[in-house]
């Protein structure tokens, strides 16, 4: 679909070379050939009029008119009577034809149970276009300058004092690193730990495979560690010879499982030990429903622990605004990382974001959220109970994905498969397991970007699978 620009629309990049002895209206055809061959000018797209475009080049306009004329005898352009002239559809770049073909054979999904997405349909909008508008209103010219890569000082201040009254964090502002999401949070502290001297990091298992590459990326091994219903086995953890290990202790994903008490006391007692550092996933912590609030591992130990958070799931991933809450240590090594990598976040994000927490939108939101998940849970529970009452489900006490159990004997890889088949994407533990080793046939079911009667579909379409 071809960009509708308003207005004049912006200018058309064409190279003319006065100096040649080719006349100008050729050199003018060749360019505006060239450009709906390969794409840059797409089928339906507007050119600019002839009187604006000739003013743009130095052109005559009966010299523009011309050229237009003989492109629209070689079928390259379309024009009527009072409208402008575009570009003809037969015309379109041949080159990206493919793609699309490609694209259009995958099966599309009515229902798809994909973990990790939040509900894209309840962004607060006119609460973050309420923050945005104050935030261009009040930014002072020094907010809009390059300033502190590790982020401006009023977000820092407010993450600070909301960390440590929510999340039960030891946080100063000085301590917050402001970041692209959680990718560029882990990729900053990585580096950091690599420049160290740190050569082994621990991996969940499951866990997210694409902590080997981010590893392997920033020179480092990354050792799978198994976890059980209670967390991650930290005696198998001492034994991997890791200086640092990635957790997402509140809502482990893909298991759902918590870190238990006895083991975040081992844990910390093993960082302390080794001279370890703990990078903590805050991965679901806002969304709890059957239990009190865990806080931060991060608060038994904040010289041990990397906290990294955003608003990915809380608000959406394309804002792309997240936090690195450093260990004094690591603070100039990860402030120095974000320099290089970008010399710091958008600016007027990280004022508007100040603002929703600070006028009480943000915990409104959640609270809204809360409720809104929760009922979507109760549903999928209820879904399973009437046609697939054999099936268990586990890690609901927090988050927007839980984890069901298949008989024993099930062909995951085939139930996955057959779901898909009627157009409902499920996904199993097996893509998860990071090691040689197998476990139980399980599904990992996120209902976050489901509607209710979507999740009964989805359910009623593939119980007998179960």
């Amino acid at each position: 679909m071809p960009v509708e620009w308003a207005g004049l629309g912006p200018e058309l990049l064409l190279a003319l070379d006065r100096s040649r002895g080719e006349p100008l209206r050729a050199q003018l055809e060749r360019e505006l050939r060239e450009a709906i061959r390969s794409g840059r000018l797409a089928a339906g797209e507007r050119l600019p009029s002839s009187r604006a475009l000739a003013a743009e080049l130095g052109l005559s306009r009966g010299l523009v008119l011309e050229c237009y004329g003989q492109l629209q005898a070689e079928g390259f352009l379309t024009s009527r009577s009072g409208s402008a002239t575009r570009v003809a559809v037969n015309a379109a770049a041949a080159s990206v034809r493919p793609m699309r073909a490609a694209a259009a054979a995958e099966p599309r999904l009515t229902v798809d149970f994909l973990a990790g997405v939040p509900d894209l349909t309840s962004f607060p909008r006119r609460d973050w276009a309420w923050a945005l508008r104050e935030a261009c209103r009040d930014a002072t010219p020094s907010e809009l300058g390059y300033g502190d890569p590790g982020g401006l000082e009023s977000l820092r201040g407010v993450l600070a004092g909301y960390l440590r009254r929510v999340r039960g964090a030891v946080a100063e502002p000085e301590r917050v690193v402001l970041c692209s999401g959680f990718a560029q949070g882990i990729n900053l502290v990585l580096h950091s730990l690599a420049e160290s001297g740190i050569q082994r990091v621990a991996i969940e298992d499951p866990g997210d495979d694409e902590y080997q590459v981010i590893c392997g990326r920033a020179g480092m091994e990354a050792v799978p560690v198994a976890i059980d219903e209670r967390g991650i086995d930290v005696d198998a953890l001492a034994a991997s010879g890791a200086r640092a290990v990635i957790l997402t202790p509140t809502h482990q994903f893909p298991t759902g499982t918590a870190l238990a008490s006895e083991r975040r006391q081992a844990l910390v007692r093993w960082a302390n030990e080794q001279e370890a550092t703990i990078v903590e996933d805050d991965y679901d912590a806002e969304f709890r429903y059957d239990r009190d609030p865990v806080g931060a591992l991060q608060g038994l130990a904040p010289e041990r622990v990397a906290l990294i958070g955003t608003v990915s799931k809380s608000l959406a991933p394309s804002l792309r605004l997240g936090w690195v809450l450093c260990p004094v240590r690591l603070l100039e090594a990860v402030t120095e990382e974000k320099r290089i990598s970008d010399r710091g976040s958008p600016g007027l994000e990280q004022l508007a974001l100040a603002r929703l927490i600070e006028s009480g939108r943000f915990d409104r939101h959640l609270r809204h959220m809360r409720r809104v998940y929760a009922s979507r849970r109760d549903t999928l529970l209820d879904a399973l109970r009437e046609r697939a009452p054999a099936v268990a489900l586990h890690g609901l006490a927090a988050g927007f994905h839980a984890v069901a159990q298949l008989s024993d004997g099930a062909d995951e890889e085939a139930v996955v498969a057959e779901a898909r088949s009627r157009s409902v994407g499920l996904y199993g533990m097996g893509m998860y397991r990071l090691s040689a080793r197998e476990g139980p046939p399980q599904l990992v079911l996120g209902f976050g970007n489901l509607t209710e009667p979507a999740i009964e579909r989805g359910i009623a379409a593939i119980a007998d699978l179960l």
